[in-house]
């Protein structure tokens, strides 16, 4: 993994994943300049998620969607875009959660946590379930987040009950058409996960 990130990039789809990641450094500069500490702070953050599709080898396209989507979802909440048009968290939650999740699922595959769901015996079963959990699981957080924001940092972040259970709800939708996409997510990932089941006799 570690001679993933290192490498030069190789074609013109990883140098615009690289070049994304050059952006979101820039980013930290413009949005912490230009509208405070917070907003720098939060480009940070994402800049540094930006950064884990390449120790993971995932297929560049993947790569360059998920760096995309995540400073178009930071750049909203900078922009206060979620404040002047309600129903654009709900696609935003959809593509960064389940982008996220399933991130979150290759990682833990090539880690050796969990089982890759090409080994198993239900492939799409196992690989759905997986990320629909872990998309559950990181909407649980980024709401605790958004709710340890509102009550401590900014109380102009917004929260409530409808909101957060519109969130999870389409994070977890998300979550789950990452499972469903996971042949195609995984990339060169599923041919180098270093667990494999045991062939059944």
């Amino acid at each position: 993994m570690t001679g993933s990130f290192l490498r030069a990039p190789s074609g013109a789809a990883e140098t615009a994943a690289d070049a994304l990641r050059v952006l979101a450094l820039i980013c930290i500069v413009v949005a912490g300049v230009g509208w405070g500490p917070i907003e720098g702070v939060s480009l940070a953050f994402v800049a540094g998620g930006m950064l884990l599709p390449r120790p993971l080898g995932v297929r560049p396209s993947v790569d360059i969607a998920f760096g995309i989507v995540l400073l178009v979802a930071v750049w909203s909440s900078v922009l206060h875009i979620y404040i002047s048009t309600r129903w654009w968290d709900l696609p935003m939650h959809f593509l960064t959660n389940g982008l996220c999740a399933a991130l979150c699922y290759i990682g833990l595959v090539r880690l050796g946590i969990v089982a890759d769901a090409a080994t198993l015996p239900r492939p799409m079963v196992s690989a759905v379930v997986m990320t629909a959990a872990l998309g559950l699981s990181l909407g649980v957080l980024w709401e605790v987040f958004e709710w340890f924001g509102h009550t401590f940092i900014d109380g102009k972040i917004f929260v409530g009950y409808v909101d957060s259970i519109g969130d999870l709800a389409w994070g977890a939708a998300g979550a789950v058409v990452a499972g469903f996409s996971m042949p195609f997510l995984m990339g060169r990932a599923s041919a180098a996960a270093p667990l494999r089941a045991p062939a059944l006799d």
